[in-house]
């Protein structure tokens, strides 16, 4: 009995040792092992900062057409701020690229240099460089979605919804096209944990930093998802960001997945555990069916579009030539000039 509690004890502590460090990497190389002959071309690390961590990797499918742009769909990493990198979410690529997207994994400074705003300020660097470069790699720079998991998503959804950060670059505050978040932390004062400590205790505003705050009415599209049995960021914070926005009258969406924790709705989105056939497929279909929506729409968007212009230039078209049909007609004496 004592024996079987000392290694009870050893496994207990060696698995919150490695834990940090391997977490993230082993979701990715389970996918791996059954996506390894998958047609996805991976590119990447591409540097977008002076930073180690300010880089990212982009995913297209090997079968996506030569002659046309892909929406484009940006990845945030969790980690509670301090841990994680792009390369070790590779599965988001995998999984997502061949559903006709370009897949963007982006970095960022973690803590201690990436305390507060700097997650912010290398997420808007890091979505600038892909408007600015991303049609090299086959995608759309006019049709960008964010999401992000638990810290990643906390960022993704801040992008979307404080403007502060992309309007400082220079982007367009349409560049954001609809984000998701998957367990993102939206309202979480006061501070109550270590991570969050860390990341927010100097900011010179704790209110500043909740993305509940930031809610308005024109804010991109967005989808809050969560897991019920959620231990590591409680599912309220999705509930209270999405009473915010639907109080303002955003456009906004609010998923509960009741037999899901933190990492789980994480998990579902790799392979062998989202697998079409035999996994569980529910937070894949309806990331997959928000932004098929939003594809969609932009296109619906596009055409009425090019429609007004075209019925624009046409106008222009008739008052010029109507002008000049009067000026010729004038000069040639059919039309007399009044007065005098």
């Amino acid at each position: 009995m004592i024996f079987v509690l000392a290694l009870t004890i050893l496994a207990y502590n060696l698995y919150h040792w490695i834990w940090p460090d391997l977490r993230h990497s082993l979701l990715d190389k389970a996918d791996l092992a059954f996506t390894f002959n998958a047609p996805v071309e991976e590119r990447g690390p591409l540097a977008y900062g002076n930073h180690e961590d300010r880089k990212l990797y982009i995913y297209r499918s090997e079968d996506a057409p030569e002659d046309g742009l892909l929406p484009v769909l940006m990845f945030f990493h969790g980690g509670g701020w301090d841990s994680g990198d792009p390369s070790q979410y590779g599965f988001i690529g995998r999984n997502f690229a061949p559903k006709g997207f370009v897949v963007v994994n982006a970095g960022y400074r973690l803590v201690p240099e990436g305390k507060y705003p700097a997650m912010l300020a290398d997420g808007a660097a890091a979505l600038k460089w892909t408007s600015e470069n991303i049609r090299k790699y086959g995608g759309d720079p006019d049709r960008i979605y964010l999401m992000g998991h638990s810290a990643g998503a906390y960022n993704a959804v801040m992008l979307g919804l404080d403007r502060r950060w992309t309007r400082r670059l220079g982007l367009p505050d349409d560049t954001i096209d609809g984000v998701i978040g998957l367990a993102g932390p939206y309202d979480f004062l006061p501070l109550d944990n270590d991570n969050e400590e860390d990341a927010f205790g100097e900011a010179r505003s704790l209110a500043a930093t909740q993305p509940v705050r930031f809610a308005r009415r024109n804010a991109p599209p967005m989808l809050l998802a969560t897991g019920f049995q959620d231990e590591t960021v409680d599912r309220e914070n999705s509930k209270a960001l999405y009473d915010a926005l639907a109080a303002k009258g955003a456009r906004a969406r609010h998923a509960v997945f009741n037999d899901m924790g933190h990492n789980g709705i994480l998990m579902t989105l790799a392979q062998p555990f989202g697998n079409d056939r035999y996994g569980d497929t529910r937070v894949k279909d309806a990331v997959i069916e928000f932004l098929q929506e939003r594809v969609h729409e932009a296109a619906r968007e596009r055409v009425r579009a090019e429609r007004r212009a075209r019925e624009a230039r046409a106008l222009r078209d008739e008052t010029r030539e109507a002008a000049d049909e009067g000026a010729a007609a004038q000069a040639s004496g059919d039309i007399q000039p009044t007065g005098g």
